[in-house]
This record gives structure tokens, sequence and C-alpha cells, in this order.
């Protein structure tokens, strides 16, 4: 009698698909929604996109939870899915956020920073510095601004903090996407202001790269704030109550 033949089960270790169609159609939409091709507060319908994107309900479903992790959608039970409407408390949350998590990325950036790390902050800087040297488009110029950040929570080597950090990335790209960020005064302060959190990591002072990235990012606020005040009154629609400053202790120097 011949040995059994024992089945082999295929292996789960097969390479991976670069993008599922779930993913495929979550970028298109969330470029379409970052760029203004589908309007804050629009509703977003299954069937319509389904035609438009030649694709089943299914991959437009998976890209709207992908969209509701990332911010840019939300869901209730009378309107469906929504493109969201960023207001003024959602500036506030989102940079007395990251006035909580910079200062930890900064810092942990400055005990565990490769040289590679550094290498890269300075070819972020470097690409940010000849961009806003000639005229540059709204759009440019937030991706250059956040891919810079990007670089301080990679430098931490810390995966929940950059995962955070990702939360919150698209609609911070969002809000400056929208305001005026390329303008010669904009331009100028951000780049000097990533020329020092380079210059301050580099030096190892913690304390001061701490303050440093606070101040950084309590100016980004007050422009945008501005910004968004200024287009809110050209609208003519009523703005909405100013939140409470940020507090997240009696000793951080936050957004106001």
């Amino acid at each position: 009698m011949s040995p059994q033949r024992t089945r082999k089960l295929p292996s789960a270790l097969t390479p991976a698909s670069r993008k599922s169609l779930g993913e495929d159609v979550a970028e298109r939409l969330r470029d379409a929604i970052l760029h203004g091709e589908l309007d804050p507060g629009q509703h977003l319908r299954e069937e319509e996109l389904g035609e438009r994107l030649q694709v089943s309900r299914g991959p437009i479903r998976d890209a709207f939870v992908l969209l509701k992790r990332q911010g840019l959608v939300r869901s209730s039970q009378h309107r469906g899915v929504t493109v969201v409407e960023l207001t003024r408390n959602d500036l506030h949350e989102i940079y007395t956020l990251r006035s909580a998590l910079e200062p930890l990325a900064i810092t942990l950036a400055i005990q565990r920073a490769t040289a590679d790390d550094l290498a890269e902050m300075d070819r972020s800087l470097a690409e940010m510095t000849s961009g806003f040297a000639k005229r540059i488009t709204e759009r440019e110029a937030a991706r250059l601004d956040v891919q810079f950040h990007d670089t301080i929570y990679q430098a931490a080597h810390h995966q929940r903090l950059s995962s955070a950090w990702d939360q919150i990335r698209l609609p911070t790209y969002w809000f400056m996407l929208s305001r005026n960020v390329a303008n010669s005064d904009w331009r100028e302060g951000t780049v000097k202001g990533h020329t020092d959190i380079i210059r301050v990591i580099r030096s190892g002072d913690e304390a001061a790269a701490a303050e440093l990235i606070r101040e950084h990012i309590a100016f980004a606020y007050e422009r945008i704030l501005e910004s968004y005040l200024t287009s809110v009154g050209k609208s003519g629609e009523p703005d909405e109550p100013a939140p409470a400053p940020p507090r997240l202790d009696t000793s951080a120097r936050l957004p106001r």
C-alpha cells in the first residue's frame, strides 16, 4: 500500500497585493475631497459614485470606512455618508492635539534619530526651501509643510505616536490647503521655523525643542485661524462661537 499523501495547504505567506479596490477608490475620493471636487457637506451616494468610478458598491463602502478613519467623511443615521465640513472647533481640536503630540515627537527624535533620519529632514527642508522660492500652489505648499513634519514623527521611532499623527495628518493638510498658506509671509515664516527645528534637534536640547515646536504650531494655528475668519466673513456666513483657549497643562504654551 502506498503511503497516504498529506495534502499541502496553500501558504498564507504569498506576495501581498499592492492595493485593494477599496483603497484605490478611497484614494480617488480623498483627492476629490481635498482638492474641491467634492464639497464639504456633500452627501456621497454609493450608486452614483459606483457609476462614476465603474465599481460595485462594496469597494465604495470599504473606501468610506478608510475615509472615516482619516476624518474626511462622517456618517449619520439620517444623512448617510457626507464629506466633513471642517469648522473652527475642528481647527482648535487638531492643533491642540498637535501641541500635545509634537513636543513628544521632537523629544524622541533627539533621543532616537539616526543619521538617515537627520538626512531625510535636511532633504525635506531643502525641497521646501527650493519650492517656496518659486511661485507655488496651495497644494504644493501644504504638501511640503506636512511632509517635513512626517520626518519628525519618523525620527521618533514610536509606532503608536505615528499612528496618532496619521489620524490628524489629512485634516491638517486640508486646513492648510483651504487657507492661504502659499503667500510670501507664510512661506518665509515656515522655512525659518523648520530650519530652527532642525537646528534645535541637532543641538540635543530637548526642553528647547519642545518649546520651539509648540511656538511653531501656535504660529500655524493663528495664521490658519486668521485666514479662516477672513473667509467666513467674506462668505457672509455666521461664525461659530470661539472655543475656550486650549490648555493641556499650566506650563505648556499652546495655541490661543
